[in-house]
Parts: structure tokens; sequence; C-alpha cells
């Protein structure tokens, strides 16, 4: 019978070097999920039926933050601080380039007998001031996030990953609609300030109860993860510069 192998702890810092068998996938998923949030969740609104409440409307966005969550998540425990830095400066880039070869696309004039640019510019249209607001509230809720993460698995040895998951979350999220929500809509047509804060207090208790109701995820996720990679990652000697990609 064999004894099942237990990942080692490591310093983030002794990885150089050493191959990871997953780690570019996850980044792969990262950077994937964190493109289609922004086509396919950033305009839709749909709705769903409450018993009690009736319709509910919701942005289709929130599908997407899950498992983006979940996957940052799972980064930083698994692989470190570094090695999240280098995926979340991997999704910035990507969605600043997505985001500027739609307005190149947009912008392009359309040949006289194609008849869909209105419906084209209505799905990748871009309003500037959202489009920089999401960028700037994803650097900085990303960064938090991974940087609560990491200092708090430090702090308790390794022990409570869900306190640290949740609690990353409700660090990293409250940074993210605290940028977001006032720099895309306030004093902006239709948005009071009071609807502002009001849809950003609500956004804010959403995600982080749904990266509660995904705690059990986050644990069969991770645990397969270290011991596939045999590796349990310890940020402590850790620079936590978020202005650079070495790992």
């Amino acid at each position: 019978m064999t004894q099942e192998v237990k990942p080692g702890r490591v310093s983030a810092n002794s990885l150089r070097g050493q191959t990871l068998r997953y780690y570019d996938f996850i980044m792969a998923a990262f950077v994937a999920v964190l493109l289609l949030s922004n086509v396919l969740g950033a305009g839709k609104v749909a709705q769903v039926w409450l018993p009690g409440v009736g319709y509910w409307p919701f942005g289709a966005g929130i599908l997407f933050f899950p498992v983006s969550y979940v996957i940052g998540d799972v980064l930083t425990e698994v692989y470190g601080y570094a090695r999240a830095r280098r995926v979340i400066w991997a999704g910035f880039v990507a969605t600043a380039f997505m985001a500027f070869m739609a307005w190149v696309v947009v912008a392009l004039p359309p040949a006289p007998d194609w008849t869909n640019q209105q419906a084209y510019e209505a799905i990748f249209g871009q309003v500037p001031r959202i489009v920089f607001a999401s960028m700037c509230a994803f650097w900085a809720g990303e960064f938090v996030n991974s940087y609560v993460l990491a200092r708090l698995k430090v702090a308790t040895q390794g022990r409570h990953l869900w306190m640290r998951t949740i609690g990353s979350t409700v660090a990293g999220q409250g940074v993210d609609s605290l940028i977001f929500y006032p720099l895309a809509f306030l004093y902006a047509e239709g948005w009071t300030t009071e609807l502002v804060f009001t849809v950003l207090f609500t956004q804010w208790v959403l995600k982080v109860s749904w990266e509660a109701l995904l705690t059990p995820v986050t644990y069969f996720v991770v645990g397969s993860l270290k011991q596939a990679e045999g590796i349990d990652v310890f940020d402590e000697e850790t620079d936590f510069t978020p202005f650079g990609t070495r790992v």
C-alpha cells in the first residue's frame, strides 16, 4: 500500500526555477474568465424570480465573480503572492488590449451592405469612464486580495483557510467596489450619490456571500493542487510590491 504524500511547506523564494505542473493552466483559466466577464457579463442585466419578492434584477457579471475569485485565492494559496502577481498583471494587460481592440473594431467604418453596426456598438461599444474605473478597481482589488491572503496564511501558520479566503475577499472586494462605483457612476446621469453607495454596498455583500458559499469548492481545489504539486507555499520572505513580475 502506498502512503499518501503530503505537500511540503516551502518558501515562495525557493520555487524559483522549479517547474509547476498546473500553474500555467490556472493562469490561462483566470485570464479567460476575466475576459469573458467583460465581454459577456458587463452589460447584461438579467432577472430571477424569488419567492415572496418577485422578479429581482441583477448584473450578469456577478455569475463570473465566484469563479474568478476562487481562482485568485487558489493562485495565492497554492503558488504564493509573486506568482499570483504575475497572473494579475497578465489579466490586466489582456483586459487593456481587449478594450483597445474593441474600440478600434467599433470605430472602423462599416461596409455599405453590412447593417449590424448599431448592434455591434451596443454589445462591444464601451464608455471610457467605466473601462477606466473597471481596470483600476480590478488591479487594486486583486492585489489587496492576494496580499491579505498571503499575510494571513503566514500569520495563521496555514490554518483556517476559510478565514483567509473570506477575509481577503472582504478586503479585496471592498477596495474594488470603493474604486469602481464612485469612479464609474458618481455624478453620472441617472445616478444619485445615495444610489451609487447603495449599489456599492449591495454588490460587496453579494460577492463576499458568494465567496463564503463556495468555500467547500475552494478547499477541494486548493487541496487537490497542493497534493498534485507537492508544495505548500508560505510568503515569508516575499517582496510584496505590486510593481514587478519576477517570481
